[in-house]
């Protein structure tokens, strides 16, 4: 009876100490296979098999990396956090749904590259930002949503930065900046964008209630429907500046809407049913050849070239 009574009173000193003890700590990084499983720790040797599964197993400001090729799954992102996914593919086919969402806080940046986002016709927006800080999208192709392939629809000061992305067959179109708030500025850059056969190449639209300001530089807007840049505002400032892209085969190539600020040089409009219209501003040397003629265009000196 005495051992007994021992071995339950060593029993009752532990449980305490069991009962506290930590679950297993997030990683700093972690990882994704095509063969993974989402009940494993997400380390490289026993990998999950999606991204919702591992972001969940991954430190804030952590990393999540692909080990191959495969599909990934949507995700939802409500931290800091690294997607990369160098020299395989990470795969995302969101029918029905987004493939990327952002909810993440005030100062959480995020930051994806080498994602194949594919709404499969159905799917509504490729990559759509929320909330955060700040977001970076590098060497990704998103093709076949309903809406954008890229929509940045910030409720507070943020910024974006688009590299090397592809967007293609998006109904409503490639890029998307539309601050949903008043004193939600957005800023950022988009370079190396090859939008093609979209809606639109790339819509800013200040309807939300607040300003964004947006550089375009080495950037491909082809044979989209409606514009290969629109621009467009309420009462915020809607502000671009475009140099050394081409605007070609597209509905209208810049349409500016009133009250707003659109720059380009050394850039190339043309083959479009309207090569733009609106007022925009021009320096360097620009080429607007060979389009359809209609243009209702106000340009401001020096003259375009």
């Amino acid at each position: 009876m005495r051992r007994f009574g021992l071995l339950a009173l060593a029993v009752g000193l532990l449980f305490p100490v069991l009962a506290s003890a930590p679950a297993h700590a997030q990683a700093t990084r972690t990882w994704v296979s095509g063969v993974g499983d989402d009940v494993n720790p997400c380390s490289r040797t026993a990998p999950c098999k999606t991204f919702a599964g591992a972001i969940s197993k991954t430190a804030a400001a952590g990393e999540i990396n692909c080990l191959d090729s495969a599909g990934f799954g949507a995700v939802t992102i409500t931290k800091s956090i690294s997607i990369v996914c160098q020299g395989v593919v990470g795969g995302i086919l969101s029918a029905g749904t987004n493939g990327v969402i952002i909810n993440a806080g005030v100062a959480d940046k995020v930051f994806l590259k080498g994602l194949d986002i594919n709404g499969a016709g159905t799917g509504i927006n490729g990559i759509r930002f929320l909330a955060g800080a700040a977001l970076t999208v590098e060497d990704t192709t998103i093709v076949n949503t309903t809406g954008f392939g890229i929509q940045f629809n910030n409720g507070a000061a943020a910024s974006l930065q688009v590299t090397r992305v592809t967007a293609s067959n998006n109904a409503l179109g490639g890029v998307q900046v539309r601050p949903s708030a008043a004193s939600a500025l957005a800023t950022g850059v988009i370079e190396g964008l090859v939008a093609y056969k979209n809606g639109n190449g790339i819509v800013l639209d200040g309807a939300g209630g607040s300003s964004s300001n947006i550089a375009i530089r080495n950037s491909v807007l082809n044979n989209n429907t409606t514009a290969g840049l629109s621009a467009s505002t309420s009462a915020a400032a809607v502000v671009a500046m475009m140099t050394k892209s081409a605007v070609m085969g597209n509905g209208t190539g810049i349409s500016a809407g009133a009250s707003t600020f659109i720059r380009i040089g050394e850039t190339e409009i043309t083959g479009n049913t309207t090569g733009i219209s609106g007022t925009v501003s021009s320096f360097g040397t620009n080429q607007i050849i060979g389009n359809g003629g209609g243009e209702t265009v106000t340009l401001l000196s020096p003259a375009l070239k």
